[in-house]
């Protein structure tokens, strides 16, 4: 990873009170986000910052698009960072890969806890989604045809957003995904506890808040689960789990493991047009809507 020596932990998690990003790796990779997103969009990228779909400051999102297109399709992509950090902004590296493939990325940002616990963050997913299918072909997209992505807690929204709102979605891709937020007995001061203690509004929402716990139409919308060979543990069970409750559902359901990469390796490799991922993600046909 590359980052600009001048740019400062506050300037990546702290105008607007996020805590301490916990691991150096997240903190590493914030910074190489942030770095690109600082260096602007390609020219041939139309780009539009800030557009609001709701009341909270954080309700907004960022849209890059290629010049001319019509009805190309949407790759809504929501950041992670443990549903209590992250910016819309961490996205920003994706655009001009989205946009050379022909689609048309979105870049939400979503409320975040302690202050807002889930499921804030999924009701603002769903208020995005509505925001989009209705103005986003204002900028030559399909709103049949979204594509919903994230990484890791992104990852998490985009799966419960394909799974409880599926109109118009041709595909879910997350990356490096938290599929299950249940733990029986979570560590104490682990990111386990954390999720108890902190992300959820109430704990008996963990299954709630778990798409291995909302499959349940046969034929949904189809998936790609993304990993890394060095994932979390969780993230890792997870996907799996989650990849065999599709496939016992009759969903359709390719599971990748990314060769020597970690939970953020998945998404900064995603800056490549090149990248295995988006050549799946062209590959999708079109869903019939009969």
């Amino acid at each position: 990873m590359t980052h600009s020596a001048d740019l400062t932990l506050s300037a990546i998690h702290n105008p607007d009170g996020q805590p301490p990003l916990p691991l150096d790796a997240a903190v590493d990779y914030a910074r190489t986000a942030m770095d690109w997103d600082s260096q602007g969009t390609d020219p041939t990228v139309l780009a539009a910052r800030d557009i609001v779909y709701g009341p909270h400051p954080l309700h907004r999102y960022n849209v890059f698009a290629p010049q001319g297109a019509e009805r190309a399709p949407v790759l809504v992509f929501w950041h992670g960072g443990g549903w209590t950090n992250g910016y819309r902004q961490w996205a920003t590296f994706m655009g001009r890969a989205a946009c050379s493939l022909g689609l048309v990325l979105v870049a939400p940002s979503y409320r975040l806890a302690p202050t807002h616990p889930l499921p804030a963050g999924l009701e603002d997913a769903l208020a995005a989604l509505a925001h989009l299918r209705d103005g986003i072909g204002a900028w030559g997209g399909d709103r049949d045809r979204l594509f919903l992505a994230g990484h890791s807690a992104g990852g998490q929204i985009a799966a419960l957003t394909a799974l409880l709102a599926p109109d118009g979605v041709a595909a879910c891709l997350p990356v490096s995904g938290i599929m299950d937020l249940r733990h029986p007995a979570p560590p104490p001061g682990s990111l386990e506890e954390l999720v108890y203690t902190t992300v959820l509004a109430e704990p008996g929402l963990d299954a709630a808040m778990s798409p291995v716990c909302r499959v349940t139409e046969p034929g949904a919308v189809p998936f790609l689960l993304t990993y890394g060979e060095h994932d979390t543990d969780r993230v890792i069970r997870s996907n799996r789990a989650l990849a065999a409750q599709l496939a016992d559902h009759q969903v359709s359901v390719d599971l990748v493991e990314i060769a020597g990469a970690d939970h953020f390796d998945t998404h900064i490799a995603l800056h490549s047009p090149d990248h295995t991922w988006y050549r799946r993600l062209a590959g999708i046909p079109r869903r019939s809507t009969t």
